[in-house]
């Protein structure tokens, strides 16, 4: 009866144990067969060296050596040493990571110019290819030459043209001989295709020494030797530059020349035994030599239409001629090559899963955006060709004016073009009226719109009918371009102000214990000033009755548990607390360089947002305005229940209010400059400044960025604030607007409303 029972029990494992067992009995001959066989070196070491045990058996065979050669296959760790007889140097890191990886820049572009020619084919120059090149330099031989708007001059004080291409070779070495890979030199009666050239630069090696230009014979010399003509513009590599420059002192002494670019290309053969090339790893250095009273619509032949460069430029309006030509020409390619590749998407488009159904309008361009709920719709926005019906400021209706104006002008018309080049010469479209526009911005491709045009339409008979068409178009979002910023720190000493009132002094505790926490007690190289802003009532007691006696003894508490901390304060008595006049006192108690954080008593401060104060401030530059993140009224939200802690619904818990402009970031140096302007537009009526915030100055009286963002680093608790009914209209909506948004969301607040008529209806 015991067996039965143990059988049954162990019935289920019985396949397991004679698994097992086959296995181990395997195993235990295979170990056998493996000892007997003794003669095999190679298990003898690979029991132990795996993948090595053949290079152990031919190292065994050579030098008597097995085991010795497990070191050669094991990592060894080599330990730091510095040499104590040595002095120790610190390491700089460099500014940027491009610097100390040793990457350069692409080119670099010097024109020459002459005391003739620089107000009028320089300035030409200047403003048809000078925005295409990332860095271009002017030279010239005056001395104390007045500098046209807009360039950037080096002057020589030698007209003399061999010395001023000597000067400028050496000026270029010591200045950017380290920086750039390739030095393009031109004269400023030139015409050159900037895109053409940059592109140029781009498939020719950085290692080589290059000297590529437009080949001339000498007058006179070798037949093999070439120079490079100035006028037609050239190339030189930077492993030629650093070469050449050892030798351009002897070149200046030894070689007589009248011609400037024949004296550089006999320096550079005689030296360094590098001639002129027009060609280059199968690169054509194309150029076009323009004859006297040439008429540009009769030039078609492939040379011009090739040219990278075009001489002699006489004059500035040719100059700007040859710039639109090029530019057609360039535009009509890239039409042609848009064309091309919409073609090629199509027919591959058949061989898709989707086939045609996946093809989108316009071909090449990305799909419109598909939003997964209602509240990511993209809402289009109506307009005429007088109003526009969603304004910035949230008014129903506004006048169409500016860039708004400029862009459905130009919308317009690039509807008609397209109509009448598709419909010519059949038909011939004329605008009479637009009867509806809608436009609406794409994150995922650009501006839409759709336009309801009336035209009237002409046959080549000459009959008109008048009809209504819609048009859809597409702006596309372009190359997207990296706007050069000034380089910041996060070392910066941030000055936070702190107004106060007396309604706000039950919060002042919660403030100062977060900015302990987080500043004082992590050595942040922060500071705060304090701005007590008494009544005039209030002022007349202070010495029976301080109200902000209590903050006082806070603050002497701080400096006693630290006493490195000193936090002084200032004493403002009025009845209408202008964030203006505020400042205005606080500015001058302070140094120019000074970077102002502008706070509330409900600001939590912390390292984070303190870094992104002084990253995303910029003397001379940029202010930063952040939108704090307010929460909810935990009384609409929760009904008394506890608040939820995951981090996912964070963001469900409140909103970011941007009625609010109490927080700003900004130096001294600009305040005052906005300010200084401020003071000259209102002269002396002060009543001008209650009705505007710190924002206000710097949008109307100063040239700076304003970076108005979002700030998740600063988190507000709901309170409801108190608005001053003496400030302006405007500031006081503003604050009622806060408050009412601050409430809850729409849902919660919808939800209170239905449980508060349930409860009527009961």
């Amino acid at each position: 009866m015991r067996l039965a029972t143990l059988l049954a029990f162990l019935r289920p494992a019985l396949p397991l144990i004679l698994g097992l067992s086959l296995g181990c009995s395997l195993s235990l001959l295979r170990v056998s067969w493996i000892q007997s066989d003794g003669e095999d070196t190679c298990m003898d070491t690979g029991v132990n060296n795996g993948l090595f045990a053949g290079k152990m058996q031919q190292d065994s065979v050579a030098g008597g050596r097995s085991s010795q050669n497990d070191e050669d296959f094991k990592p060894r760790i080599v330990p730091y040493y510095r040499d104590p007889n040595k002095p120790y140097k610190k390491v700089l890191r460099t500014r940027y990571i491009q610097t100390e990886l040793g990457f350069h820049e692409r080119l670099f572009v010097a024109v020459l110019t002459s005391k003739a020619t620089m107000n009028t084919l320089a300035v030409a120059v200047n403003k048809t290819v000078a925005h295409h090149f990332p860095h271009l330099l002017y030279f010239t031989g005056l001395r104390s030459a007045k500098v046209p708007h807009g360039m950037a001059l080096v002057s020589h004080g030698d007209e003399r043209p061999v010395w001023l291409m000597y000067e400028t070779m050496r000026y270029i070495h010591q200045h950017f001989g380290g920086d750039y890979d390739w030095f393009y030199v031109m004269q400023d009666d030139t015409y050159a295709q900037a895109e053409q050239i940059k592109a140029l630069v781009t498939h020719l090696s950085i290692n080589q020494d290059v000297y590529l230009g437009r080949a001339e014979e000498f007058i006179g010399g070798d037949e093999q030797a070439r120079y490079c003509h100035g006028g037609f513009g050239y190339l030189v590599s930077r492993s030629l530059l650093l070469k050449l420059h050892r030798h351009l002192d002897s070149c200046r002494n030894e070689i007589l020349s009248v011609r400037p670019d024949e004296w550089l290309g006999r320096c550079i053969i005689d030296f360094l035994g590098i001639s002129c090339v027009s060609q280059h790893q199968g690169q054509h250095y194309h150029s076009y030599e323009l004859a006297k009273n040439a008429d540009l619509e009769k030039e078609e032949g492939e040379d011009f239409q090739a040219a990278l460069t075009v001489h002699p430029v006489s004059e500035g309006t040719l100059m700007y001629r040859l710039h639109k030509h090029f530019s057609r020409i360039q535009l009509d390619r890239a039409y042609q090559e848009i064309q091309q590749l919409q073609m090629q998407i199509r027919n591959l488009t058949s061989l898709t899963p989707a086939r045609e159904v996946g093809l989108t309008w316009p071909i090449g361009i990305n799909a419109p955006f598909v939003p997964k709920s209602r509240f990511e719709v993209i809402s289009w926005d109506y307009f005429t060709e007088q109003h526009l019906f969603s304004c910035p400021d949230g008014s129903p209706k506004c006048e169409l004016a500016g860039a708004s104006k400029a862009d459905v002008s130009d919308i317009i018309e690039a509807a008609l073009q397209q109509l009448n080049s598709r419909y010519q010469p059949q038909l011939r479209f004329y605008k009479q009226q637009l009867l509806n526009g809608y436009r609406r911005f794409d994150p995922t491709r650009g501006m839409e719109y759709m336009l309801d045009l009336l035209l009237e339409a002409v046959t080549q008979k000459g009959h008109s009918h008048v009809l209504a068409k819609r048009v859809s178009l597409v702006r596309p979002l372009s190359k997207v371009e990296i706007i050069p910023m000034p380089y910041v720190t996060e070392a910066t000493r941030v000055q936070l102000v702190l107004p106060l009132t007396v309604q706000e002094l039950d919060f002042v505790s919660n403030f100062l214990d977060m900015f302990a926490m987080n500043t004082l007690d992590t050595h942040d190289n922060a500071l705060l000033t304090l701005l007590f802003i008494y009544q005039p009532y209030d002022a007349q007691r202070v010495s029976q009755q301080d109200v902000f006696a209590g903050v006082k003894a806070m603050v002497g508490e701080l400096e006693k548990r630290y006493a490195e901390v000193k936090i002084p304060w200032i004493s403002v008595k009025t009845e209408v607390p202008s964030q203006v006049k505020l400042m205005d006192i606080v500015s001058k108690k302070h140094p120019v360089d000074t970077l102002f954080f502008l706070a509330s008593v409900w600001t939590e401060v912390n390292m984070e947002f303190l870094n992104r104060c002084r990253m995303n401030t910029i003397s001379n530059w940029q202010v930063f305005f952040p939108m704090h993140f307010q929460e909810f009224n935990p009384v609409l939200m929760y009904h008394g229940e506890q608040a939820a802690s995951s981090s996912t619904d964070f963001m469900r818990d409140g909103h970011f209010d941007r009625h609010a402009f109490a927080e700003a970031c900004f130096y001294n140096s600009d305040y005052m400059a906005a300010r200084t302007k401020l003071a000259a537009d209102i002269l002396d009526r002060d009543e001008v400044l209650e009705s505007m915030e710190v924002f206000d100055v710097f949008l109307r009286y100063s040239g700076l960025h304003l970076f108005r963002a979002v700030e998740p680093g600063l988190v507000q608790k709901y309170m409801l604030r108190s608005c001053n009914p003496r400030l302006s209209e405007e500031l006081y909506h503003r604050c009622v607007l806060s408050n009412l948004e601050g409430l809850s969301s729409r849902s919660h607040l919808a939800m209170a409303l239905f449980e508060q008529e349930q409860a009527n209806s009961t």
